[in-house]
C-alpha cells in the first residue's frame, strides 16, 4: 500500500489587492494576532477566483480555492495550467514559503524546492557556502553535505566559480547550482517550478534526466511545474490541472495534457493572431482535416495553411512545424527555408501551405508545434505550442490490420508471394 507524501484539505490562499489595512487600528491588531496564532483571518472577505481576464469587484483574490488532493510517495506529478492558474502559489504553499489562508497541508518528509532564480541562496555568500547553508536548512549534518558536494559542483559545472559570491553569477549559473543542490541533497520531496526555462537546452535535458533518476531510481516524490507538455509527458505519470485557482483535472498525464489544451481554448483547427507593427508574427494556421469535428481519416490527404505578417523583410527566414501525438512524442517534422521558397523577403502578408498526400498516422490525438525564426541572427520570432488539435481515426476498410499502440504511422507497402 502506497504511503501518502502530501495531502491537501480545503486548501485556499487569498491575496488582498491594494492596501492591507482593515481601516482601523484595533482590527489590524486583531488580524495580526489571529495570523500569529495560526488562526483564520477574522476580516478576510469572501472574494473572487483569480481570473485575470476580467476585472473583479472585490479587492480579495483567491489564488487557490478549496484545493483537495493526495500525492503518494514516489509519485512524479506535473502541475499544469495557464498563467495565473495558481501553480506557483501552490508550490510556495507546499514549500512553506507562504502559509495558506484556510485549509491544511500535511507533508511527510523533507522538501527541497527550486521556485525562482535566487530562492534559498544568500547573494553575499559563495557557491560553496550556499551549498552548506541549504543542506543545514534541510537538517543535514556537515559530513552528509560533504558526501554530495563534489557531485553537486560537477553537475552544476561551476567548479571554477565555487568560491565566488553568487551575486556575481549569471542567471543561468544561479539556476544550475540551485538545481544541483535541490536534486542532490537528501530530501524526500523535490519541487521544481518552471525556473529551468532560464537554462540552455542541454542543461534542461540534463535536469529532466536527473529528475527522472531521482524519482524512478531513488523513489523520491517529484512535483514539476512547466508549460512544456513534452517535458511533463516525459517526466510525470500524474498531473494536476489548475484553472482559476481550482483543480480542473487530476489523473494520468496523457489525459491531463489533453484537458490542458482544451482549457487553453485550443480546440479549433484554425489559429488566429493579430499582426504586429514591431515583429513578424504568425497570424493564421488552418488544419484542413478530411472530416468535420477535428477528425481525419488515416490515409486521406491533409493540408495545412499558414499566414505570416512581417513588418520588415527577413533575409533568411526558417519556418518549421512538428506533429505531436497524445504522449507528446514528435512523430513528424517539416521544415522550409527561405532559399527553398521565398518566404519573407518583402514586407507584408505571406501565405503558404504544406500538404500530405496520404497522412498515415495511426489513430490518436495530435497537435502542432510551430517555430518561426531568422537563421542569420538566430532570433526566434514565435513558437506556438499545442495548437490546432485533431484526431486521426482509422478508415472502416483498414481496421482489420490496425493494432493499437503498434506504431505512430503506417507506411504504404506491397506484399508479394514468390513461388
Amino acid at each position: 500500500m502506497s504511503k501518502i507524501a502530501i495531502k491537501a484539505e480545503n486548501l485556499s490562499k487569498a491575496y488582498q489587492l491594494g492596501e492591507f489595512s482593515t481601516g482601523t487600528l484595533s482590527r489590524d491588531i486583531q488580524r495580526r494576532i489571529a495570523l500569529m496564532r495560526g488562526k483564520e483571518d477574522p476580516y478576510l472577505k469572501i472574494g473572487e477566483t483569480n481570473d485575470r481576464t476580467s476585472k473583479g469587484a472585490s479587492d480579495i483574490v483567491w489564488s487557490l480555492k478549496d484545493i483537495n488532493f493526495e500525492i503518494n510517495q514516489g509519485d512524479a506529478v506535473g502541475v499544469i495550467g495557464r498563467n495565473g492558474a495558481g501553480k506557483s502559489t501552490l508550490l510556495k504553499v507546499l514549500s512553506r514559503v507562504t502559509t495558506p489562508s484556510t485549509g491544511s497541508i500535511k507533508i511527510k518528509g523533507r522538501v527541497a524546492s527550486l521556485l525562482e532564480v535566487g530562492t534559498g541562496f544568500h547573494p553575499e555568500l559563495t557557491g560553496r557556502e550556499n551549498i552548506f547553508l541549504n543542506g543545514a536548512i534541510l537538517g543535514m549534518r556537515k559530513h552528509e553535505i560533504k558526501k554530495h558536494f563534489d557531485a553537486i559542483v560537477d553537475f552544476a559545472g561551476v567548479e571554477r566559480y565555487i568560491d565566488t559570491p553568487v551575486k556575481r553569477y549569471s542567471s543561468g549559473m544561479y539556476v544550475r547550482l540551485a538545481f544541483a543542490v535541490a536534486a542532490h541533497l537528501e530530501s524526500e520531496i523535490l519541487i521544481v517550478d518552471e525556473v529551468l526555462a532560464v537554462g540552455d537546452a542541454e542543461f534542461q535535458k540534463k535536469c529532466l534526466g536527473k529528475m527522472g533518476d531521482v524519482n524512478k531510481g531513488e523513489g523520491r516524490t517529484v512535483l514539476f511545474v512547466s508549460h512544456s507538455m513534452q517535458s511533463i509527458a516525459a517526466l510525470t505519470t500524474k498531473t494536476l490541472l489548475l484553472s482559476n485557482g481550482s483543480i480542473a483535472f487530476e489523473g494520468n498525464t496523457q489525459t491531463g495534457i489533453k484537458k490542458y489544451y482544451e482549457y487553453k481554448g485550443q480546440q479549433s483547427l484554425v489559429y488566429t493572431n493579430q499582426p504586429s507593427s514591431d515583429a513578424p508574427v504568425i497570424t493564421k494556421v488552418t488544419v484542413n482535416t478530411s472530416e468535420a469535428n477535428n477528425l481525419h481519416l488515416q490515409g486521406k490527404p491533409l493540408k495545412i495553411d499558414f499566414e505570416i505578417n512581417t513588418p520588415y523583410p527577413i533575409g533568411e527566414a526558417i519556418f518549421s512545424f512538428l506533429i505531436l501525438n497524445s504522449s507528446q512524442v514528435k512523430v513528424a517534422h517539416v521544415l522550409v527555408r527561405d532559399d527553398e521558397m521565398s518566404l519573407c523577403r518583402e514586407t507584408g502578408v505571406h501565405k503558404f501551405s504544406c500538404s500530405f498526400p496520404q497522412l498515415r498516422l495511426y489513430p490518436d490525438n495530435y497537435s502542432l508545434i510551430i517555430n518561426f525564426s531568422d537563421h542569420r541572427s538566430g532570433k526566434k520570432f514565435e513558437v506556438l505550442e499545442g495548437i490546432c488539435p485533431f484526431e486521426v481515426q482509422v478508415h472502416e476498410l483498414r481496421k482489420y490490420y490496425w493494432y493499437p499502440n503498434a506504431a505512430t504511422y503506417v507506411e504504404d507497402h506491397v506484399w508479394q508471394l514468390e513461388s
